[in-house]
């Protein structure tokens, strides 16, 4: 049999529980669902760092933030064997579109033998598809003024076309109708932008949610509201406390876009000329995001922080039948995104690279085998540390030394903060030599004595990668 193509398709700043099949009170996702549902839907799936850049480099080299060395939004150009530069020395013919990788320097391919992106540090291909026809003085995806890391919402104020997700979806077919290679199987990743913001989904998607009875905020009895409750802060500020109008808007604005990819995707999914009929039904479709949002929750909002709204994703797969995966199947194993890498490679018959951390989940999906990995470990600098295994989770900040600890079966979104319950001090006591362990080796000098040792610097770039 001819070895499988790859369609995968990365969003951005999705939660993990927004999706209808995780159980989402109004959000409709069917076709995101139904990824998962004709595979393996993984509902404790996380971002070993929950920011952009380092997210996309451990999906491009299989590597753990703590090997790869970028710790946050940092900048770093960096060699060595990639997913996509491994396929394309195999024989695949590699391709991102979309949301750029969010590496540096952007133009940078890193294997992929083509890219058609979209990157605001540079002139993009995005922006020169609005600059032939946009009207004059709209001011081009952030024309409407609402920005990239802001809470506040409006419809899309261009012809829906035009909407970066439906850009993205039409370069994707264009590339499957026109410039795919049929002499070799493809590897083509749809990096779409949504629903990081701007929250600009077309009128219709947010209507739909302004309708709705939406969810409130998580607030745990431990988090503080940001003083004078936000006012007078910029509309990117991490600390909020939406309420009213303004969290009304944030929701159907965030709900809405995560609607409209749903929408959207369908055209490469759909069952009468989509992906599967273009290839004979031989293509692997892989769907995950980058990283979540905080949504208001706790008081937060954006990225990086280990609490689940952002650090767990939604992570789906499904195969042609010859992979035998269990049809439907929900895991709730852990697993992250330097899991792909190897994962694919394994698909592919294509040996994975020695430092790849991640492990292949492609036993785990057949039911017939298990991780070999006890907890994921999930950082980003300069804040914090935090080990989970889906059940329990042990979360250290570095300044101060204050630690959480959370059960995430009875407690998932993390309200109540057992710290200093006596009852669970031999599970905490458990996590934090655990913790202590991970951190021995590590250069900033986090683990002395069979301590956490707090107030250390915690560069955003580690000053020695680890061997």
């Amino acid at each position: 049999m001819d070895r499988p193509n790859f369609l995968v398709i990365m969003t951005d700043q999705q939660r993990g529980d927004c999706l209808s099949a995780d159980g989402h009170s109004v959000l409709m996702t069917p076709n995101m669902d139904a990824i998962g549902g004709a595979g393996v839907r993984f509902s404790r799936a996380y971002s070993t760092c929950p920011v952009c850049v380092p997210a996309r480099r451990s999906f491009l080299s299989g590597q753990f933030p703590s090997v790869h060395g970028v710790l946050n939004n940092s900048n770093v150009q960096w060699e060595g064997p990639s997913l996509s530069s491994v396929l394309r020395d195999a024989g695949y013919q590699t391709e991102w579109i979309g949301r750029g990788m969010h590496q540096t320097p952007p133009l940078k391919r890193y294997g992929f033998e083509h890219m058609v992106f979209q990157d605001h540090r540079t002139e993009d291909d995005y922006d020169r598809f609005l600059a032939g026809r946009e009207p004059e003085g709209s001011g081009g995806y952030y024309g409407t003024g609402v920005m990239h890391n802001d809470w506040t919402a409006r419809y899309w104020h261009l012809d829906e076309a035009y909407h970066a997700t439906n850009w993205t979806v039409s370069e994707s077919l264009n590339f499957l109708k026109y410039r795919r290679d049929p002499s070799c199987p493809f590897f083509l990743v749809t990096s779409i932008l949504a629903p990081h913001p701007p929250l600009v989904p077309p009128l219709f998607y947010l209507d739909r949610y302004l309708r709705q009875d939406l969810p409130r905020p998580l607030i745990g009895n431990w988090a503080e509201p940001p003083e004078n409750d936000g006012v007078g802060d910029d509309v990117s500020a991490e600390r909020v406390h939406l309420t009213g109008e303004a969290l009304r808007s944030t929701y159907a604005g965030y709900y809405g876009l995560i609607n409209h990819i749903d929408d959207q995707i369908r055209r490469l999914l759909n069952p009468v000329n989509g992906v599967q009929q273009m290839t004979g039904r031989n293509t692997v479709v892989i769907f995950f995001s980058d990283h979540g949002e905080m949504l208001g929750d706790h008081y937060r909002w954006r990225k990086s922080l280990p609490y689940e709204g952002s650090a767990r994703i939604p992570f789906m797969i499904n195969a042609p039948e010859r992979f035998e995966l269990q049809r439907g199947a929900v895991s709730d194993v852990p697993v992250c995104i330097e899991d792909l890498m190897p994962t694919i490679l394994e698909m592919t018959d294509v040996a994975i690279p020695e430092r790849v951390n991640g492990q292949s989940l492609l036993p785990l999906m057949r039911g017939a085998g298990r991780l070999h990995r006890p907890y994921l470990h999930i950082e980003t600098s300069p804040t914090y540390h935090c080990l989970t295994d889906g059940k329990e989770k042990f979360i250290w900040f570095v300044s101060d030394g204050v630690e959480q600890f959370f059960d995430l079966v009875v407690d998932p979104g993390e309200r109540h903060n057992l710290i200093e319950v006596s009852e669970r001090q031999d599970r905490i006591g458990w996590w934090r030599k655990e913790l202590v362990a991970v951190l021995q080796n590590r250069p900033e000098g986090f683990s002395a004595g069979g301590q956490l040792v707090a107030g250390r610097p915690y560069p955003g770039v580690m000053k020695k990668s680890p061997q």
